[in-house]
């Protein structure tokens, strides 16, 4: 088939495509010779047969004595019968049976005499309690089929079956070659500029649990003569090759054209998002594939391209995908051109399970490790509105999500240790939350779409906190409002504060870049209240419209350089040692419906937020004042 490039191939055309491409050039399982002893969880390459019985001899199945039958025939209650010691042989469990004799007896059965003799009170049937040569499997029998995985009792049965080794499938190994001139090896000081490499160990840790090996390569410059070296390398070492970044259409994206000139390249543009720019490419019967350098596009390529390749491998049945209906907490818009995969938090409110989306970006790695479901868009779909049925991919179990404490609104950190504490109480409870903002939160509250919502929304008329807005969205109740904490809202600015900032009012200076909070988050709102307040233009301040979902974003924004204000929380401008503004103390509290109250996951929310550790926790924090967490406000 000849190179077009950035196809737009569909993902299930491309994935069948590609293996019948490699499967004509012979790709498939190769075998080793490795001790039994070795072989759990290895996958048989043909079948297994006994070399020979088991047991192989006859062998009593029991402490006693053995006899000869047709001695004890006539035995009762009433006319017992005695045996003396030259008519019956004390053996063990497992002991081989004596010539001329064809019964055990169990020593529960028997009565010793002084003079050594043992008294019956029943006849033994021919043959009782031996164990027959072959009972368990006999020479020449099948003990395992191919192309199953080997089991602990597994490897119990081919030794007592005399097979010592065993011929399995190898597993295949998958080289991870990771490219770029801005790529460096993990540490913990990477100057501006620097990317770490952390694909490498996530590929390899994906790869090992699909049964396969993992090498990771060193870093390899933007370079054509080094990749297409290193490329060359890895194909004559591995089975499977991933080259990493330099799939796309960038002045140094060499990939295809190394894969070309080394091979062939099926496909290079699968109609997948993320993962659009992936390379299909073989050496004969070694795959080369071209993976995007970002984290979720290179996750997501994997897992839809190369891991069948590695069940085929391993012959190892197709992996089994859990789907659940779930309601959608936010719409969800998708290109017609691609099958677009997104990630989604989930857990059950009520019987519904609901699932809030995550970051689409592709280089959003912390979006999977928080996801507990993927939502697999078709291609020519434009996506779903907020609250559609959809079917959900689970990554977490079903067990899990139903003990799992729902909480959408205002973002704080504090919600990220109450999660924490609320496991290390609860090993079985869990929490997740999503940053919508206070306003999004009393919405979600309202669609009885989760157990709790952060809520912190000034009543600009008598500057109080939230209490005006239950009874607003709230007027037949419903709902109670809990007490969480007070806290520091000001302006976070860079260490030693270097525009030299004192008021609110400052942030209209010419030349000072600020970064703002969503538009319905309590922190927007009260800013917008403030600039009302102090007469302040909006349309004046450079960068209001940028809008950054949580407080640590804004923080990261502001130690980044690219920001040199922004309004937030003190704890998060202690997180990240940046100064801090003082400008108003705020009530941060927890929305929790009634048709929660009762449930597992609040009554232990509850207890964790009266408890002396939360309060201790969230002190060191910074920038809280705790006041009887826990406790219902009046909303009356």
């Amino acid at each position: 088939m000849g190179f077009e490039y950035l196809t737009n191939m569909p993902l299930a055309k491309a994935r069948e495509d590609y293996l019948n491409l490699l499967k004509g050039y012979g790709f498939g399982p190769k075998t080793e010779l490795i001790p039994v002893s070795e072989a759990c969880g290895r996958v048989t390459a043909h079948a297994v047969y006994a070399h020979i019985c088991a047991p192989h001899y006859a062998a009593s199945a029991m402490d006693g004595v053995a006899v000869n039958a047709k001695d004890t025939f006539g035995a009762t209650e009433t006319t017992p019968i005695t045996l003396n010691e030259e008519r019956y042989i004390v053996l063990d469990t497992g002991d081989p049976i004596p010539d001329g004799c064809d019964a055990v007896i169990m020593v529960e059965d028997i009565v010793k005499n002084d003079d050594g003799s043992i008294t019956i009170h029943a006849a033994a049937a021919p043959w009782q309690h031996i164990r027959q040569i072959g009972e368990d499997v006999c020479a020449g029998e099948m003990i395992l089929p191919s192309h199953v995985t080997v089991s602990p009792s597994a490897i119990g049965a081919m030794i007592a079956g005399g097979v010592l080794e065993i011929e399995v499938i190898r597993k295949p190994l998958v080289g991870i070659i990771p490219t770029g001139d801005e790529i460096i090896p993990p540490c913990t000081d990477p100057k501006p500029g620097d990317i770490l490499e952390f694909n490498g160990s996530i590929f390899s840790a994906m790869v090992r649990q699909w049964g396969a090996e993992a090498r990771v390569y060193p870093i390899v410059p933007d370079k054509f003569e080094q990749i297409k070296a290193m490329v060359a390398k890895a194909t004559s070492e591995c089975d499977m090759v991933i080259l990493n970044a330099g799939s796309s259409a960038g002045r140094e994206d060499y990939s295809v054209k190394v894969i070309r000139q080394l091979g062939e390249v099926l496909y290079h543009g699968i109609a997948m998002k993320p993962g659009k720019p992936a390379i299909l490419g073989c050496q004969g019967a070694k795959p080369i594939l071209g993976v995007p350098g970002y984290p979720v596009s290179g996750i997501i390529v994997i897992e839809e391209l190369l891991r069948p390749l590695i069940d085929h491998w391993l012959k190892a049945p197709a992996a089994h995908r859990q789907y659940a209906a779930a309601t959608l907490t936010r719409p969800v818009v998708s290109g017609l051109k691609y099958e677009e995969f997104v990630r989604v938090r989930m857990g059950y409110v009520g019987s519904k399970l609901m699932a809030s989306p995550l970051s689409r970006g592709s280089g959003v790695v912390s979006s999977f490790m928080k996801a507990d479901g993927i939502l697999e868009v078709p291609q020519g779909l434009e996506g779903y509105e907020a609250g559609a049925e959809v079917n959900v991919r689970l990554l977490s179990s079903v067990d899990k999500l139903k003990n799992t404490l729902v909480v959408i609104g205002s973002h704080d950190p504090l919600l990220d240790e109450l999660g924490d504490m609320l496991h290390l109480e609860n090993n079985d409870l869990y929490m997740s939350s999503s940053h919508v903002g206070s306003m999004g939160g009393i919405m979600a509250i309202r669609r009885g779409e989760a157990h709790a919502a952060g809520c912190h929304l000034l009543d600009t008329a008598n500057g109080e906190y939230n209490v005006a807005f239950m009874k607003k969205y709230f007027p037949k109740g419903g709902v109670k409002l809990i007490r969480c904490v007070g806290r520091q809202q000001g302006l976070m600015v860079a260490k030693g504060n270097p525009l030299g900032i004192e008021a609110f009012a400052d942030i209209t200076r010419e030349g000072l870049r600020y970064v703002n909070r969503q538009k319905g988050s309590g922190t927007r709102i009260l800013t917008d209240y403030l600039c009302k307040r102090e007469g302040l233009d909006t349309a004046a301040i450079y960068g209001y419209d940028r809008e950054e979902l949580t407080h640590t974003s804004v923080a990261a924004q502001i130690v980044s350089g690219s920001a040199d204000a922004g309004m937030g929380i003190y704890s998060a401008a202690k997180l990240y040692d940046l100064d801090f503004i003082p400008i108003c103390i705020e009530e941060y509290d927890l929305i929790i419906p009634d048709h929660a109250w009762d449930t597992p996951q609040v009554a232990q929310l509850l207890k964790t937020l009266k408890s002396e550790e939360f309060k201790e926790k969230i002190l060191a924090l910074g920038g809280y004042t705790v006041d009887n967490p826990g406790q219902i406000i009046p909303l009356d």
